[in-house]
């Protein structure tokens, strides 16, 4: 394994580019790979997992060259963050697994293990990081020190495909294209890959984990007061939420307004508690980090993937799309892609990773 780390490190960008070109491959695999599910995703899996170790190691490169050929010094800290993005990359394999062996009813009891064991991991990260917010559900490591502090870390992904690196399901992969092309316009000045390894090497040198004091809830609370208590509220709550939804879903089913409500109640007084940290009076006592700020303005637009939901969808949204698809039919070109979109929304829909948010 260390061979392969120094192998990785030493040859970064050709790695970058060999992941690259795995994930634009599966765009041409066979037509039979399609037809059981499990098989892209597996392969999905698969090349999400590869790119996550492998940008992991390179964030975890050494900055003295004389250490890329010894063994580096074993750290108590759990990669909580690779951890996540690990679990975002077999999700969806789990959810249609468990749906082909064992039925559209018992899938929600995998589901369940699954947003459970993020909650605990978040927690984990949430209690370890010192009581900072999550960026983009933990698989982002906030080390920012201060408010003038220039480097910025960025999202390893986007709001409605996090952590995912490209689908081999046809809608998988065609909203995971869109979302990176929006994600590239959004940060074309920034070269986010080879930066954000920059970042994690320099906060790994200058702040070494054995040093790092880290506040206890008491401490926290103590010293932020109000401003404390309404961050890790809403923390807990964006946490919690998912599996709270997938087992009143477990309960009472997905096409009743109960487990759709509940959820969207949490989230929204989460996000109220959040939101309430960017006014004056408290800002003076908490003050949030520009990638802070970008995260709370994320998880706002998480809150249209409600419309993705079922009953919401079945009963509201999909009558609009196919009204909005009636209409443009005879508009040449614009009539045509509208379809494929909408064709690509429904079919996303179906699976409840793919419209999560968790």
């Amino acid at each position: 394994m260390e061979a392969y780390k120094r192998w990785v490190r030493r040859n970064k960008e050709y790695v970058h580019s060999l992941e690259s070109l795995a994930n634009g491959l599966t765009w041409l695999l066979p037509e039979r790979f399609s037809e059981s599910e499990i098989i892209p995703e597996a392969v999905t899996s698969i090349l999400g997992i590869v790119t996550a170790v492998n940008e992991h190691i390179i964030e975890t490169t050494p900055t003295n060259p004389s250490q890329m050929h010894t063994r580096p010094p074993e750290t108590s800290s759990f990669p909580y963050s690779l951890f996540l993005t690990l679990m975002k990359d077999v999700e969806t394999l789990v959810e249609v697994m468990a749906q082909h062996f064992y039925g559209d009813d018992n899938k929600w009891n995998f589901i369940a293990a699954t947003e459970a064991t993020k909650v605990l991991a978040r927690l984990a990260l949430l209690r370890n990081s010192g009581y900072k917010m999550l960026l983009h559900g933990g698989e982002t490591v906030n080390d920012e020190k201060g408010p003038n502090d220039a480097n910025q870390p960025q999202t390893r992904g986007h709001p409605f495909q996090q952590g995912r690196n490209g689908h081999f399901t046809y809608e998988g992969r065609a909203l995971a294209a869109m979302s990176r092309f929006g994600e590239n316009a959004r940060m074309i000045s920034d070269p986010t890959w080879f930066h954000r390894a920059e970042h994690h090497q320099r906060a790994i040198t200058q702040l070494p984990e054995t040093d790092i004091k880290r506040p206890t809830l008491l401490s926290f609370l103590s010293e932020k007061g109000l401003p404390g208590g309404l961050m890790i509220m809403g923390e807990v709550m964006f946490i919690a939420r998912p599996l709270v939804y997938v087992l009143l879903i477990r309960k009472y089913g997905s096409r009743s307004w109960l487990p759709w409500f509940v959820s969207l109640t949490i989230d929204l007084i989460g996000m109220s508690s959040s939101t309430m940290l960017l006014t004056s009076q408290n800002a003076r006592k908490l003050h949030l980090s520009d990638p802070e700020k970008d995260e709370l303005r994320r998880r706002k637009l998480l809150l249209a993937l409600y419309l993705m939901r079922d009953p919401c969808f079945g009963k509201y949204t999909r009558r609009r799309l196919e009204s909005t698809e009636k209409t443009l039919g005879h508009v040449p070109v614009v009539g045509f892609l509208a379809a494929k979109l909408i064709e690509l929304l429904v079919g996303a829909q179906t699976r409840y990773t793919y419209m999560s948010g968790s």
